[in-house]
Protein backbone atom coordinates (compact mmCIF):
# COMPACT_ATOMS: atom_id res chain seq x y z
CA UNK A 1 0.00 0.00 0.00
CA UNK A 2 1.48 3.76 -1.08
CA UNK A 3 1.43 5.58 1.81
CA UNK A 4 2.63 9.27 2.06
CA UNK A 5 0.85 10.89 -0.64
CA UNK A 6 -1.72 13.35 -0.11
CA UNK A 7 -5.01 12.74 -2.20
CA UNK A 8 -4.72 15.14 -4.60
CA UNK A 9 -1.38 13.40 -5.75
CA UNK A 10 -3.38 9.81 -6.07
CA UNK A 11 -2.53 9.55 -9.94
CA UNK A 12 0.91 11.10 -9.85
CA UNK A 13 1.82 8.36 -6.78
CA UNK A 14 0.56 5.71 -8.32
CA UNK A 15 2.42 6.44 -11.41
CA UNK A 16 5.63 7.07 -10.01
CA UNK A 17 5.32 3.78 -8.03
CA UNK A 18 4.66 1.55 -11.37
CA UNK A 19 7.42 3.42 -12.82
CA UNK A 20 9.91 2.44 -10.16
CA UNK A 21 10.85 5.46 -9.13
CA UNK A 22 9.07 5.38 -5.71
CA UNK A 23 11.97 6.41 -4.10
CA UNK A 24 10.49 10.39 -4.65
CA UNK A 25 10.57 12.18 -1.62
CA UNK A 26 7.01 12.77 -0.05
CA UNK A 27 7.04 16.59 0.44
CA UNK A 28 7.70 16.35 -3.70
CA UNK A 29 5.27 13.94 -4.14
CA UNK A 30 2.88 16.46 -2.36
CA UNK A 31 3.66 19.11 -4.03
CA UNK A 32 3.36 17.81 -7.49
CA UNK A 33 0.12 15.89 -6.87
CA UNK A 34 -1.50 19.36 -5.41
CA UNK A 35 -0.43 21.44 -8.24
CA UNK A 36 -1.89 18.68 -10.93
CA UNK A 37 -4.92 18.00 -9.27
CA UNK A 38 -5.80 21.03 -7.03
CA UNK A 39 -9.11 23.08 -8.22
CA UNK A 40 -8.16 26.13 -9.83
CA UNK A 41 -8.20 29.46 -7.86
CA UNK A 42 -10.94 30.98 -6.33
CA UNK A 43 -9.68 34.33 -7.19
CA UNK A 44 -9.60 33.59 -10.95
CA UNK A 45 -13.34 34.35 -11.27
CA UNK A 46 -13.03 33.00 -15.39
CA UNK A 47 -11.37 30.35 -14.34
CA UNK A 48 -13.78 29.70 -11.40
CA UNK A 49 -17.06 29.82 -13.94
CA UNK A 50 -14.97 27.33 -16.30
CA UNK A 51 -14.64 24.71 -13.55
CA UNK A 52 -18.22 25.24 -12.22
CA UNK A 53 -19.59 24.53 -16.37
CA UNK A 54 -17.47 21.50 -16.55
CA UNK A 55 -18.39 19.79 -13.01
CA UNK A 56 -21.89 21.18 -13.65
CA UNK A 57 -21.95 19.40 -17.57
CA UNK A 58 -20.15 16.50 -15.71
CA UNK A 59 -23.30 16.01 -13.55
CA UNK A 60 -25.80 15.80 -16.05
CA UNK A 61 -26.58 11.94 -16.25
CA UNK A 62 -27.09 11.84 -12.66
CA UNK A 63 -29.12 15.00 -11.93
CA UNK A 64 -31.64 16.03 -14.53
CA UNK A 65 -32.41 19.42 -13.55
CA UNK A 66 -30.06 22.39 -14.50
CA UNK A 67 -30.21 24.14 -11.58
CA UNK A 68 -30.20 21.84 -9.08
CA UNK A 69 -26.76 20.61 -10.96
CA UNK A 70 -25.53 23.57 -11.01
CA UNK A 71 -26.23 24.70 -6.90
CA UNK A 72 -24.84 21.15 -5.89
CA UNK A 73 -21.65 21.67 -8.26
CA UNK A 74 -21.10 25.42 -5.78
CA UNK A 75 -22.02 23.79 -2.61
CA UNK A 76 -19.39 20.92 -3.42
CA UNK A 77 -16.62 23.44 -4.44
CA UNK A 78 -16.97 25.17 -1.37
CA UNK A 79 -17.70 22.37 1.02
CA UNK A 80 -14.48 20.60 -0.54
CA UNK A 81 -12.44 23.89 -0.46
CA UNK A 82 -13.49 24.45 3.27
CA UNK A 83 -12.36 20.93 4.12
CA UNK A 84 -9.52 21.16 2.09
CA UNK A 85 -10.38 17.82 -0.01
CA UNK A 86 -10.27 17.95 -3.57
CA UNK A 87 -13.70 18.17 -5.03
CA UNK A 88 -13.19 15.21 -7.68
CA UNK A 89 -12.86 12.57 -4.82
CA UNK A 90 -15.97 14.23 -3.04
CA UNK A 91 -18.01 13.78 -6.19
CA UNK A 92 -16.77 10.27 -6.66
CA UNK A 93 -17.92 9.41 -3.20
CA UNK A 94 -21.11 10.66 -3.81
CA UNK A 95 -21.69 9.18 -7.22
CA UNK A 96 -20.87 5.67 -5.02
CA UNK A 97 -22.36 6.48 -1.92
CA UNK A 98 -25.49 7.89 -3.39
CA UNK A 99 -26.07 8.18 -7.05
CA UNK A 100 -27.11 12.17 -6.16
CA UNK A 101 -29.53 11.15 -4.49
CA UNK A 102 -29.70 13.50 -1.99
CA UNK A 103 -32.63 11.42 0.09
CA UNK A 104 -30.97 8.25 -0.37
CA UNK A 105 -31.19 5.81 2.85
CA UNK A 106 -28.93 3.07 3.28
CA UNK A 107 -29.72 -0.40 4.97
CA UNK A 108 -27.63 0.57 7.51
CA UNK A 109 -29.07 3.90 8.08
CA UNK A 110 -26.47 6.37 6.53
CA UNK A 111 -28.50 9.32 4.81
CA UNK A 112 -27.95 11.78 1.96
CA UNK A 113 -25.37 12.29 -0.96
CA UNK A 114 -22.16 11.36 1.36
CA UNK A 115 -24.48 9.02 3.43
CA UNK A 116 -23.50 10.11 6.72
CA UNK A 117 -24.29 7.88 9.41
CA UNK A 118 -26.71 9.87 12.13
CA UNK A 119 -24.22 8.91 15.23
CA UNK A 120 -22.05 11.50 14.09
CA UNK A 121 -25.20 14.13 15.05
CA UNK A 122 -25.03 12.93 18.76
CA UNK A 123 -21.05 12.70 18.29
CA UNK A 124 -20.64 15.96 17.98
CA UNK A 125 -23.95 17.41 19.91
CA UNK A 126 -25.86 18.22 16.97
CA UNK A 127 -29.25 16.30 16.70
CA UNK A 128 -31.04 18.56 14.94
CA UNK A 129 -29.11 18.45 11.86
CA UNK A 130 -31.10 17.19 9.12
CA UNK A 131 -28.76 14.87 7.01
CA UNK A 132 -30.98 15.08 3.85
CA UNK A 133 -30.22 19.01 3.62
CA UNK A 134 -27.56 19.11 0.95
CA UNK A 135 -24.50 21.84 2.69
CA UNK A 136 -25.38 19.72 5.79
CA UNK A 137 -24.33 16.30 4.70
CA UNK A 138 -21.29 18.08 2.49
CA UNK A 139 -20.33 19.56 6.07
CA UNK A 140 -20.21 16.35 7.70
CA UNK A 141 -19.53 14.41 4.89
CA UNK A 142 -15.86 16.32 3.88
CA UNK A 143 -15.01 16.98 7.29
CA UNK A 144 -15.38 13.45 7.85
CA UNK A 145 -13.33 12.62 4.93
CA UNK A 146 -10.80 15.24 5.98
CA UNK A 147 -10.34 13.25 8.87
CA UNK A 148 -9.69 10.24 8.15
CA UNK A 149 -7.11 11.54 5.15
CA UNK A 150 -5.25 12.81 7.75
CA UNK A 151 -5.68 9.77 9.86
CA UNK A 152 -4.08 7.92 7.32
CA UNK A 153 -1.66 9.74 6.70
CA UNK A 154 -2.95 10.70 2.82
CA UNK A 155 -3.36 7.23 2.17
CA UNK A 156 -6.75 7.44 -0.14
CA UNK A 157 -7.22 4.09 -0.36
CA UNK A 158 -7.22 3.52 3.62
CA UNK A 159 -9.21 6.81 4.11
CA UNK A 160 -11.70 5.76 1.79
CA UNK A 161 -12.00 2.43 3.60
CA UNK A 162 -12.38 4.19 7.13
CA UNK A 163 -14.93 6.62 5.77
CA UNK A 164 -17.16 3.33 4.50
CA UNK A 165 -16.51 1.67 7.66
CA UNK A 166 -14.65 -1.27 5.48
CA UNK A 167 -11.29 -1.24 6.87
CA UNK A 168 -8.79 -3.83 5.20
CA UNK A 169 -10.91 -4.47 2.16
CA UNK A 170 -10.44 -2.88 -1.15
CA UNK A 171 -13.65 -2.97 -3.30
CA UNK A 172 -15.03 0.48 -1.66
CA UNK A 173 -12.28 2.62 -1.97
CA UNK A 174 -11.08 1.02 -5.55
CA UNK A 175 -15.31 1.70 -7.05
CA UNK A 176 -14.70 5.29 -5.65
CA UNK A 177 -11.23 5.87 -7.31
CA UNK A 178 -12.65 4.55 -10.54
CA UNK A 179 -14.93 6.54 -10.15
CA UNK A 180 -12.66 9.44 -9.92
CA UNK A 181 -10.25 8.22 -12.62
CA UNK A 182 -12.96 7.62 -14.94
CA UNK A 183 -15.25 11.15 -14.40
CA UNK A 184 -14.61 13.62 -11.74
CA UNK A 185 -10.46 14.18 -11.87
CA UNK A 186 -9.40 17.56 -12.55
CA UNK A 187 -8.21 17.77 -16.32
Amino acid sequence: MLRGWRPWGLGLALLLASSGAAAVEPHLRHALGRALDAPRPASDRFARQVWLQDYTRRLRPFVDRPQQRRRLTRLVLAEARRAEVPPGLVFAVIEVESAFDRFALSHAGARGLMQIMPFWQEEIGRPEDNLFRPRTNLRYGCTILRHYLERENGDILDALAAYNGSMGRTIYPEKIYRAYRRRWREE
